[in-house]
């Protein structure tokens, strides 16, 4: 059994419909899944910052549960521990979102045993997930790839936050999550809570490029993380293309290999949720 962990409001849905059903579609032993997903509602700061519907929950249940019987999917509404922890803290208006700060309070569900893997909504799985949660976090706290652009800027290993694989007993011993939190409050972070992470994780195990790639879709890519990036043609610029925007997926990337889960993914949201 797989303990996953989404974060993000009523507009996370696409992209972790769009995620799951690359992890179900790759993984060939149809495991069990218990799916979190944490939401919370903040519009004091912004009308849209509204949890994720019951409705939407509902449907992301009926597909893992489509897969295998046994799985699930949960919604924890935070609002409480969030406002009461990291409200109007220095990094409230974060380079994200505040939802980004959600994973910070994984330890506070007691329900979330054993390890865990968070994946941001922007993830797409291109092989077995079982090639990322095979590796033993005995000893450490956390695994992770690391960062595409921070790589170039730091001289440690700086792993990527988008996707985390927590020992929970490892973190809840060390007090990984609550050194973080004490991190966010203090002062204005560069990177909020992936670099609150990276300074309260002492034991940290750094997984090869493939598990989180932020750029590139190779054979061997285990994860593809539609993230920000930097185009350079035909002149400097970024821009934010995620997975479920399919035609720019096409046009610009040039990446089929997701076909089979958009076909699925528009047949899904037709017949499930009538959209």
């Amino acid at each position: 059994m797989i303990n996953l962990l989404y974060c993000g409001n009523d507009k996370v849905y696409d992209g972790v419909l769009t995620s799951l059903l690359s992890i179900l579609k790759r993984d060939p032993s149809l495991d069990e899944y218990t799916v979190y997903v944490f939401t919370m509602n903040l519009t004091r700061l912004n009308d849209a910052y509204t949890p994720i519907s019951e409705e939407r929950i509902a449907s992301l249940d009926r597909l893992v549960k489509k897969y295998n019987p046994a799985s699930k999917v949960i919604k924890v509404d935070v609002t409480d521990l969030y406002e009461s922890q990291l409200g109007h803290s220095p990094n409230e208006g974060c380079y994200c979102s505040p939802y980004t700060l959600l994973r910070l309070f994984a330890d506070e569900i007691d329900s979330i045993q054993g390890n865990l893997l968070y994946l941001d909504a922007d993830i797409m799985f291109n092989r077995d997930i079982h090639l990322l949660t095979g590796h033993n976090l005995e000893g450490y706290e956390l695994a992770g790839a690391p960062d595409h652009y921070g790589k170039y800027f730091f001289l440690h290993p700086y792993i990527n936050a988008g996707v985390l694989y927590f020992n929970m007993d490892e973190c809840r011993k060390r007090k990984t999550f609550e050194k973080a939190r004490a991190w966010i409050n203090k002062k204005k972070l560069i990177f909020a809570d992936q670099s609150a992470i990276a300074r309260s994780a002492k034991r940290k195990k750094v997984l090869p490029q493939r598990f989180n790639d932020q750029k590139f879709l190779h054979r061997h890519t285990v994860v593809r993380h539609f993230s920000k990036r930097l185009f350079w043609l035909p002149y400097p610029h970024t821009d934010n293309i995620k997975q479920w925007h399919i035609d720019k997926v096409h046009a610009v990337f040039k990446y089929h290999a997701f076909d089979d889960i958009y076909e699925e993914y528009i047949q899904w949201k037709k017949d499930d949720l009538g959209e």
